[in-house]
Formats: C-alpha cells, sequence, structure tokens
C-alpha cells in the first residue's frame, strides 16, 4: 500500500525508547519503575523519564482524563522544543495537545468558520481534509495553484489573483492553509517563499494555517525546514500575523499514526478567540494521554550521555537515511519511464508523478464518468497490487493526469515498485494506444 502516509503499517520498525517509556508509563508501578528487576527490562533513562512523566500526569494514572489542553508538562516539553527550534520564546499556555493534527485543524475551522460566504485559501494540490472540512462544515474554498515548473513553490501574484477573485464574490477569506514540506507535493519551502505568504496574510488580516507536520522529513541537501512562526517573529512585514501551527506523532520519523498525537501552537491570536477554541477542545474532554506521551516524547528524546541516546540515534538516523534512499529510488524510477514526469520529493513522504497518456485512454475515462488518472489508479491496482491515489483527488490544473504515491515500503519493495510502475505504463499506453496528448 502506497497509497497513505502509515509507516509502521508498511514494516517501519516503532523506535525503542519511545515504546519503552510509554509500557512503563501504563504499566502499573509494582510491575514496572517501582519494580526490583525494572533495570533487567529496561534502560535506566526510559525509566527515569517514565517517572517524570507518571508524575506530570498525576496519580490518576494513563485511563484518567487530562487536562483539556493536554498535560502541562509536556506542553512545557513542546514550547522547549520550539523555543529551540526557532530561536524564539515559546508558551506552554498556547499549546494544544490534540488528537493528531486533524483535530487540531478541525478545532481551527470550526472556530473560524460561521456562514457560508466564509471561505479559507486552501493549496492545490493539497491535502485532502481541508476541502472535506471546509466543505463539512459550509464554507468555500478558495485554491491557489502551485507552479509544477517551479517546483511547486507559491507567488504573490497567484494568491493576489485568488484574493481577488474572492473579493469578487462576495466572499470573506477568513484563513490560509500552508502545508510545508508539502503533502501531497513533496517540496520544501525557501525561506522566500514563506515571507511571501506570511506578508499576504499578515497584510490582508487572515489567519495563517501553517501544517508542518513533515517537519523533520527533509532529505535535499540544500533545504532545510524553516517554521513560518520563526519567519514571522523575523520579518517586520508580518509582525501582526495571526497564525496557528500544527505538528504530529504520525510523521517525522516516528511514524506513531496509530498513538494519534498532535498539537497546535497559537501565535497573536486575540485572547478571546484563544478562549473560544479551548472551549472547543473542552467539548472533547482531552486528547488521547498515549499521544500526549508520544508528542512529549518526540519533541524531547533521549540526549549525549543517557543510556538510550546511542540506539536512539542509530534506529532515527536509519529511518531518515532509508527515507532519502527510497525518495530518490522512486522519483529516479519514474522519470525513467517514457510518459511520466515527477519533481523532486525534497521533503514529506511523497512523489506526485504527471502522466501523458494516449487520448483513447482519456476517452475511456470520459465515458466511464471517470477521471483519467482514476482510470490509470484502478488499472495500476488491478495489474500489479500497487495502490496509489488519484491526483484530481487533490486538485490539479486542469488538464494534468497524475497521482500520489509514497515512498514508504521498505527499500526492496520499492525497487520493485518502480518495475511494476514502468510494466504497468507500457501495457495502459498500449492498450489505448493512439496519439500521445501533449502536457499542459
Amino acid at each position: 500500500y502506497t497509497n497513505i502516509g502509515n509507516p509502521h503499517a508498511v514494516g517501519q520498525h516503532p523506535i525503542s525508547f519511545y515504546r519503552e517509556v510509554l509500557a512503563l508509563c501504563d504499566l502499573p508501578a509494582e510491575y514496572g519503575v517501582d519494580n526490583a528487576a525494572v533495570a533487567a527490562s529496561f534502560p535506566p533513562d526510559a525509566v527515569e523519564r517514565a517517572r517524570e512523566m507518571r508524575e506530570a500526569i498525576g496519580p490518576a494514572g494513563t485511563g484518567a482524563y487530562t487536562n483539556s489542553q493536554g498535560v502541562l508538562q509536556f506542553r512545557q516539553d513542546v514550547a522547549n522544543y520550539i523555543a529551540e527550534r526557532d530561536g524564539h520564546p515559546s508558551y506552554p499556555a498556547n499549546i494544544f495537545l490534540t488528537n493528531g493534527a486533524s483535530a487540531a485543524i478541525e478545532n481551527c475551522l470550526t472556530g473560524l468558520i460561521s456562514d457560508d460566504r466564509d471561505a479559507i485559501m486552501i493549496p492545490i494540490p493539497q491535502y485532502p481534509i481541508y476541502s472535506a472540512l471546509i466543505g463539512r462544515l459550509g464554507a468555500r474554498q478558495v485554491g491557489y495553484y502551485l507552479d509544477e515548473e517551479k517546483g511547486w513553490a507559491v507567488s504573490e501574484a497567484e494568491l493576489e489573483k485568488r484574493w481577488d477573485a474572492a473579493k469578487a464574490d462576495g466572499l470573506k477569506v477568513k484563513a490560509l492553509a500552508l502545508i510545508n514540506p508539502g503533502n501531497p507535493t513533496g517540496q520544501v519551502l525557501k525561506r522566500e517563499d514563506l515571507e511571501v505568504i506570511c506578508r499576504f496574510c499578515a497584510r490582508n488580516g487572515i489567519v495563517l494555517l501553517a501544517d508542518e507536520v513533515y517537519q523533520r522529513n527533509v532529505y535535499a541537501d540544500d533545504k532545510k525546514f524553516i517554521s513560518a512562526k520563526k519567519v514571522a517573529l523575523e520579518d517586520p512585514q508580518s509582525e501582526n500575523l495571526q497564525l496557528v501551527s500544527y505538528h504530529s506523532t504520525s510523521k517525522g520519523f516516528i511514524g506513531e499514526c496509530g498513538r494519534r498525537g498532535g498539537m497546535m501552537e497559537l501565535h497573536h491570536i486575540d485572547p478571546y478567540v484563544q478562549s473560544q477554541i479551548y472551549k472547543l477542545a473542552s467539548s472533547g474532554l482531552c486528547s488521547g494521554v498515549a499521544g500526549q506521551i508520544m508528542m512529549s516524547l518526540m519533541v524531547k528524546p533521549p540526549k549525549p550521555g543517557d543510556a538510550s541516546y546511542d540506539t536512539f540515534m542509530k534506529e532515527e538516523g536509519d529511518i531518515h537515511e532509508s527515507l532519502k534512499r527510497r525518495a530518490k529510488i522512486l522519483v529516479e524510477g519514474l522519470n525513467s519511464i517514457d510518459g511520466i514526469e515527477c519533481n523532486e520529493s525534497e521533503g514529506a513522504m511523497y512523489a506526485f508523478p504527471r502522466l501523458t497518456l494516449p487520448q483513447k485512454a482519456l476517452d475511456a475515462a470520459a465515458a466511464n464518468t471517470q477521471s483519467p488518472d482514476t482510470l490509470y489508479s484502478l488499472s495500476l491496482l488491478e495489474e500489479t497490487g500497487i495502490c496509489v491515489v488519484p491526483a484530481s483527488g487533490f486538485g490539479q490544473e486542469k488538464g494534468r493526469i497524475g497521482f500520489r504515491t509514497t515512498f514508504l515500503p521498505e527499500e526492496d519493495v520499492i525497487v520493485k515498485a518502480v518495475s511494476e510502475f514502468k510494466r504497468h505504463h507500457e501495457l495502459f499506453c498500449a492498450k489505448y494506444a493512439d496519439d500521445i496528448v501533449s502536457k499542459l
């Protein structure tokens, strides 16, 4: 399955330290942290960290509700991580621990949207949670298109064009969503790109929703992750920016999707508005405690000198280097196939190739009321067993055909998949042989 970013489902091993501490937090003390034989099964730093976390959670343990924003100490851990990452202060009162980043995004959109003339600007291509939630909440989406020819960059002219069109239609744009590194597109935004977006939002008084769940997943040697908050605090033209940033334990090198660990940080948000976000969080009582634990562990891993440090660094480093190799194998393999073009996957977990297909294939899809990439993706699944997502599900320029695939399966599986992509593409094009349509 290459259709979803679910690392453990396709063979990624969990990080030992995280699972050790989580187990010790859940185990009754007499079987875990207070057991005389605990040192025979768990490293001392895992035991000590579990003791600290159990104290922070309180005597009721992991089976009880926590504060609706999350355990205070865990939020402090997140704030410390952000402060170290950006070089600027972060405060636990502005941190909300959530059931994955998805719940945080839903809470914010729920708070922002009040009627059917409200609108949210979203990147095209985009992660479909945005379009789905906007539709469910009765608002309008305003797509701003990323430029594939320029590595999925965004331009100020494109933002202004879509903003002006929305206003002309009588829409009130409340927020703009940014995904960096990109899903499904895999780009890592440069500081200049972030400045364009931050300045645009600040100038127009709209909230920037910065989806940064892939911030650790950067593979291009000439790129590094820069947070929207760092730009907002260092760029004078963005000083009034209202910003909500998201992170998650589902991605990065931890990949603990099933734990549902997530967070959001509110920056420069009106205190009354923040109090309403707290009410929304309270309506769900609290996020899962296992996810809160994982979030704290992710942002505060073993440090040099700890018993688990060397093992942790090897496990995390192996995952990163393997993902980097897999991204290269997949993208180079796709680009070696006649009729498939794919930008470099600089970050995240995905490739988003563009296809050139025979006209007869387009006609067959239309006759079956399907998009061409749905026809292609179903054919790929039936012929090879490889499951991808049609690019039309993410949005794309009119006339573009493609799909999204992850590079999460093991390296030998990716190599085999590239061979199968090639075999299927040749069979598919032969089946619908005709003049090849030109790409946009």
